[in-house]
């Protein structure tokens, strides 16, 4: 019977107590609550195996054009990669 571990959780709490210094500059709660936005944005990139700075550079790409109807296509574990 293997022991259960929580590496992975971990793992993903690294980077946010790396960074927790530059955390003070978000400057506001609102801020704070964008940061936290992106960080779960990158993570479930990751979790998906999707580069997230592609995944980012593609989505503000074609998020002007794209009807509202249709955001959830654009989630990470939706969306698929086009050529523009």
């Amino acid at each position: 019977l293997a022991e259960a571990d929580n590496n992975t959780a971990e793992r993903a709490l690294r980077a946010v107590c790396l960074g927790k210094k530059n955390y003070m500059f978000f400057g506001n709660d609102h801020g704070g609550e964008r940061g936290a936005l992106l960080y779960g944005l990158i993570g479930t990139c990751r979790l998906n195996g999707i580069d997230p700075e592609a995944y980012l550079r593609h989505i503000l790409s074609v998020l002007p054009e794209w009807p509202s109807n249709r955001v959830d296509e654009l989630l990470p574990w939706n969306v698929v990669f086009t050529d523009k």
